[in-house]
């Protein structure tokens, strides 16, 4: 049976990290990256969720609008995960690390229509959009590149947010879920 050699430590950080950072603020970044990754594989779960519950008018455009989206958090975790271990932590990809680490609950929409979907939707975009830019500030003032890497990702999903309400306003220029704080209430405001 494989294991651990006896003496040997098992850890999920190095003792390295890359040059012109401290061992101390490399893994700290690389912690915020790890915030970052559960937020990322939350996302791409919830749309691929709602990509398969989509129903109603307009679900064939919905449906297929959804997945280049998951396209793209799925590269963009893998590129945050590698930036990690050039940090010199080990990245956590698992289900239950996520689930036991995480601030947010699970997407509460099921079957639903196209409009209950996107306005949801738009509400899950705004908090890992706004907890990105957090990140995007915290890691500006000891790291660069990850700061470059944390814009480059939140320019990709701000467009993919655009796209959301895009489809939800009025000629007026109203979104029926605006004022909603929860996913939940953004898809009964989105019925309307």
């Amino acid at each position: 049976m494989r294991g651990v050699p006896t003496g040997s430590k098992k850890t999920s950080k190095s003792d390295y990290t890359v040059p012109g950072l401290s061992l101390r603020d490399g893994h700290g970044v690389a912690a915020i990256l790890q915030g970052r990754l559960h937020a990322l594989n939350d996302l791409q779960l919830t749309l691929k969720h709602a990509h398969w519950s989509v129903v109603g008018r307009d679900f064939i455009g919905v449906h297929e609008m959804l997945d280049p989206q998951i396209e793209l958090v799925r590269t963009i975790i893998d590129t945050t995960a590698e930036r990690m271990a050039t940090l010199g932590s080990s990245p956590n990809g698992l289900p239950g690390a996520l689930v036991k680490e995480r601030s947010w609950d699970d997407y509460a929409i099921g079957r639903a229509s196209t409009t209950e979907h996107l306005a949801a939707l738009d509400i899950v975009y705004y908090g890992v959009i706004s907890s990105h830019r957090d990140a995007i500030a915290a890691t500006g003032e000891v790291d660069a590149v990850t700061e470059d890497l944390l814009i480059d990702q939140t320019a990709k999903r701000e467009l993919f947010q655009w796209i959301m309400p895009s489809h939800l306003e009025d000629g007026a220029g109203t979104l029926h879920h605006e004022n909603a704080t929860t996913e939940t209430q953004a898809a009964v405001a989105g019925k309307k």
